[in-house]
């Protein structure tokens, strides 16, 4: 319902020697004035925020200002933001890639140094605390019309059994006709693979060892050192290394058929890091065996990750070769092999099943591999699930596990058609997992048609939703300036305060140890609703209060000491005055985020036992429910009011009776 000024409040929001002027001029601009300012009046009183929440900008000086396309919270109470190059070609031309670390405690901001461009990469939790990330841009897209050079994917192989060879970046390739093209990285084409064959018998005489020889090959893309049609080509052909002699010259060479000025994708790179948060800085860890650019991270029961999907380091999607990181070796290795879109959104069920809920970020062909299903590692099965709405509108779609993660319950929220569809749907759907024959049934609508959604865990066991758009990023003015919560428990929305930041393509939301909820970024391709004026980033931050920290009166529930460790199936005590009134135990796993995709965040309902001084928390021994690594311990009251959350690591080791966890006795000593 609008509400409108009274004349009083009119008079004393803008003084009398107004009111007498706006009734003089009568002026729309003066009316919206008044509402504006009553607006900012309304949404100011307590009562209002008791029932709604509040909204309030952070103050970001100049120079930390970043276009934030990844977001993850570190168990430091830190965020750090990912920019790359920040989908800015002059930034990856001049090879200036931002990181910023930010304390919101603290309202301080830090510098990362950043070694590679981890624009539209993937990242995870790691066990221990780290953040993974892998992939990025190698480089950017050049749009149809615009590409003057020939270029495309060139196979180079490598006959050699006893030598790999490395070609730097310019190198440059001839084909038969003479027309040079240049590689845009490095790459090393490693040694052909020798395989001896067993020696035989053939007419009564033993016939020799035989040995075969399988080149190995490696892709790289080349663009035409001159412009024009002699270096356009259809048919396959091999071409000549420029600069390679001796045996390498012979050993070693390029095979492409398809070189042309079509549209040319964005490439990845195969790069992979840990983020330290404690010492604050990216390590190096060995590269992936295929580039990635847009590709999701999802961590495993056993603290390992798959990367699957992405564009390689040709421009073209993966064809489905994924792979799996361990944390302990530092090295990758080979997964399961099947095709997604990029960045699609796969969570870790109950059993070790990943369900993907068929929210991607688009590339790839709009009938292939867009389906939800539930995928079978061990069996590399994939079991299709049927029952979702508006099933071609998948893309930028939000999904997430409601709390909590035991009721297996996953949601799907908004979206829009394939590339730059105008399409987007209010659609919501819901799975329950833990029926005898799951499908998606229809939750309740969004208030128009949504993509770009961010949906955040809260620790009261709702969901909070917020911004989007209902065009492809944001195209006619159509950010979406509403926020909602909604409850598992009555399956139904209630609206929220409203931000004042559009947020569409390239935004991200989290929830902070002190139970607010921060959003960052957004990336409009027009800033008018004419679609006339080129856009610009959103470096503002905003941060979300919701009512549960405007109840006046009455105080947090607050945890005292306890063990920083408990194991899986183990149990931990922590002292606190507050036992009587706590009534619900939550871990909440921290977001990882970035295009609308955070696979990461997942709460996880803990038993609770209680003495007059003391609360205990048991967490499920089940590594498919708690994957191994830093976790937010929320407790709540019975109106709902959460704790500041306390940092505990979760082993990924089942805990004997009492767990790694101790007694209050042990708790009071453990301090920080």
């Amino acid at each position: 319902m609008a509400h409108r000024p009274s004349r009083n409040l009119r008079k004393t929001l803008l003084g009398s020697g107004a009111v007498v002027v706006l009734a003089a001029l009568n002026a729309p601009a003066a009316v919206s004035f008044v509402e504006e300012k009553y607006h900012a009046y309304k949404i100011a009183q307590p009562e209002y925020r008791r029932k709604y929440g509040s909204w309030a900008r952070v103050d970001v000086p100049d120079t930390y200002r970043i276009n934030a396309i990844h977001a993850a919270l570190l168990h430091t109470g830190k965020v750090l933001l990912i920019a790359g190059s920040g989908n800015d070609q002059e930034k990856f031309d001049s090879g200036t890639f931002e990181t910023i670390l930010w304390d919101p405690v603290r309202n301080t901001f830090k510098k990362i140094p950043t070694p590679e461009d981890f624009f539209c990469a993937g990242h995870t939790q790691l066990p221990d605390g780290r953040l993974l990330v892998a992939g990025g841009t190698a480089r950017y897209e050049i749009l149809d019309g615009e590409v003057k050079k020939a270029g495309g994917g060139m196979r180079v192989k490598n006959e050699s059994p006893d030598k790999a060879v490395t070609l730097k970046k310019g190198t440059v390739f001839r084909s038969p006709s003479g027309v040079e093209y240049v590689s845009t990285t490095d790459v090393t084409i490693p040694k052909a693979k020798r395989e001896q064959q067993i020696s035989y018998f053939e007419s009564g005489q033993m016939k020799p060892w035989k040995t075969k020889v399988t080149a190995s090959e490696v892709r790289v893309f080349v663009e035409a050192k001159e412009e024009g049609a002699q270096a356009l080509t259809t048919e396959a052909a091999q071409y000549e290394i420029v600069g390679l002699k001796g045996a390498d010259a012979g050993n070693v060479y390029g095979l492409a058929q398809r070189l042309t000025t079509e549209k040319q994708d964005f490439q990845g790179i195969k790069a992979a890091y840990e983020f330290d948060p404690k010492a604050e800085r990216y390590i190096p860890v060995a590269p992936m065996k295929d580039a990635r650019w847009y590709p999701t991270l999802v961590t495993l029961e056993d603290g390992k990750v798959l990367a699957v999907s992405g564009l390689n380091d040709v421009g073209d999607v993966v064809p489905g070769d994924n792979e799996i990181y361990d944390p302990v070796t530092k090295k990758w290795s080979q997964g399961p092999f099947r095709y997604f879109p990029t960045y699609p959104s796969l969570f870790l069920t109950q059993g070790g099943k990943l369900l993907y809920t068929g929210s991607n970020a688009g590339y790839g062909p709009a009938e292939k591999g867009r389906a939800p299903g539930l995928w079978d590692l061990d069996s590399n099965s994939f079991t299709p699930i049927g029952g979702l709405t508006d099933p071609d509108q998948l893309e930028t779609s939000a999904s997430l596990i409601l709390p909590p993660v035991q009721d297996q319950k996953i949601m799907v929220l908004g979206g829009g058609g394939v590339g730059e569809s105008p399409k987007s749907t209010a659609r919501t759907s819901i799975i329950d997992l833990s029926q005898e024959s799951p499908a998606f049934r229809d939750g309740p609508a969004l208030p128009q048609g949504t993509r770009y959604l961010s949906s955040v865990l809260l620790p009261d066991d709702t969901v909070f939703t917020t911004g989007g758009s209902k065009e492809y990023r944001g195209r006619s003015g159509s950010d979406i300036l509403r926020a909602q919560f909604y409850d598992p428990t009555a399956n139904a929305f209630s609206a929220a305060a409203d931000p004042t930041v559009g947020r569409n393509y390239h935004s991200e939301a989290l929830l902070l140890p002190d139970g607010r909820v921060v959003t960052f970024g957004s990336d409009p391709l027009f800033d008018d609703k004419d679609n006339t004026k080129l856009g610009t980033f959103e470096q503002e931050i905003e941060v979300f209060t919701p009512p549960y920290l405007h109840k006046g009166g009455a105080d947090r529930p607050v945890l005292g000491a306890g063990p920083r460790e408990i194991d899986r199936g183990g149990r931990a005590t922590f002292r606190t005055e507050d036992a009587a009134r706590i009534t619900r135990a939550r871990l909440m796993r921290p977001s990882a985020v970035t295009h609308t995709t955070d696979v990461e965040q997942r709460s996880v309902a803990l038993g609770l036992t209680k003495t007059k001084d003391a609360v205990t928390v048991e967490v499920p021994r089940d590594g498919t429910l708690v994957p191994p690594g830093w976790y937010m311990l929320f407790v709540t009251d019975g109106d709902g009011t959460p704790s500041e959350a306390t940092w505990v690591l979760i082993g990924g080791e089942d805990a004997p009776a009492g767990g790694r966890g101790g007694g209050a006795d042990e708790a009071a000593g453990a301090g920080e």
